[in-house]
């Protein structure tokens, strides 16, 4: 999940999963969603995909930690 604004400057969580498309229109950006819905933010593109990249990086860190490793059968 991460943290955007809206343009009303309203704090929203959207699930970095559910993006699709990210397109930047003037001052303001879209998020396009897999199902349907469209989110109008303040902050730019390179924001939101860097948030959404640091949202799976500890995601998959997080993931990496709890794995555990199986033995090979002898």
């Amino acid at each position: 999940m991460i943290r955007l604004h809206r343009l009303n400057g309203q704090e929203t969580i959207v699930n970095a999963d559910l993006i699709e498309t990210v397109e930047s229109h003037g001052q303001e950006t879209v998020l396009a969603l897999t199902t349907g819905n469209k989110i109008v933010v303040m902050e730019k593109v390179t924001e939101v995909v860097e948030r959404t990249i640091e949202y799976k990086k500890a995601v998959y860190t997080k993931a990496q930690e709890r794995s555990i490793i199986c033995p090979s059968p002898s």
